[in-house]
């Protein structure tokens, strides 16, 4: 990655957050958001309807042991706070269009080994995930920056991705629509920019029509992340901050919310009477080992 083209930036919805432009990405503030789940009702009025629904469920059964789900396993592996890359931020505002995310999806990762014993012939890989219809790619890259291979049962979406103790990785975004984005995304439950659990009505980072966007680690501050690195569960950020839980280790995860346009407005220069109001607190903190 070339580090003089990479900026980050940050918005806001109400108020001032942080947000990082990597290779032409932006961060944004979320609002809170609901979430609603309707149900289909089913009509058993005749005995031919209930007839042709016995059938139907006969089939799917069937269906259903011809291709089983993988089997959900526990990762082997953790996402480590690793050594610091260079990032700089500015502030940037930000609304949402609706609470409602317009896409939620989530990556399990292990290794290759679990992911072969958990799918066996039923493996189908690919590349990156489509979202939002596939206005936006999402793709994980390994330490040469060659998308990591994503695996998952033919026609299902129990993506799973494939990694070693030791190996950087970072989640690229690709924006192929006009429409403005904002992408709040996780790793092993964490909120990639705060380090606090992750939740959807947490800032994201901006992705702007045609851009492509890098996260490649937690934000320590302004200037500077720490770089994701596969390891041992032990070595986990998350199993070593409070706001961790090592249930969520091998996760990531992202949020998918449409912005409205609005003009970038940067942050106040000059000295600060109270800098840790300006917002030096909001980013993640660092590991406290035990």
């Amino acid at each position: 990655m070339v580090l003089s083209l990479r900026k980050n930036v940050f918005g806001r919805t109400q108020r001032w957050c942080v947000v990082g432009f990597v290779l032409g990405a932006l961060l944004g503030c979320a609002p809170t958001m609901q979430a609603g789940r309707s149900s289909d009702a089913v009509n058993e009025s005749s005995s031919a309807a209930t007839s042709a629904q016995q059938v139907q469920n006969s089939s799917q059964t069937a269906e259903r042991r011809l291709a089983p789900p993988a089997r959900a396993s526990a990762s082997t592996l953790g996402t480590q706070w690793g050594e610091g890359r260079e990032s700089a931020v500015r502030y940037v505002p930000a609304e949402r269009v609706t609470q409602q995310s317009q896409e939620l999806r989530q990556i399990a990762y292990t290794d290759l080994a679990s992911i072969q014993q958990a799918l066996g012939r039923r493996a189908n890989q690919q590349l990156n995930i489509l979202l939002a219809g596939g206005k936006v790619e999402w793709s994980v890259l390994g330490e040469q920056e060659q998308a990591l291979p994503i695996y998952s049962t033919r026609g299902a979406q129990d993506y799973r991705v494939a990694g070693k103790q030791g190996e950087r990785y970072e989640l690229q975004f690709v924006n192929r629509s006009q429409t403005r984005y904002e992408v709040v995304a996780t790793v092993d439950g964490l909120d990639v920019l705060g380090g606090r659990t992750g939740s959807q009505t947490a800032a994201g980072y901006i992705l702007e029509p045609g851009q492509t966007m890098r996260i490649d680690g937690f934000r320590k501050s302004a200037s500077e992340v720490a770089a994701f690195r596969f390891a041992s569960k032990p070595q986990a950020y998350a199993a070593n901050t409070p706001a961790g839980d090592a249930r969520n280790l091998g996760a990531m995860g992202v949020a998918l919310f449409e912005l409205k346009p609005t003009a970038p407005t940067q942050a106040p220069a000059g000295p600060q009477a109270f800098p840790a109001d300006a917002g030096s607190t909001i980013y993640a903190p660092p590991p406290a080992y035990r």
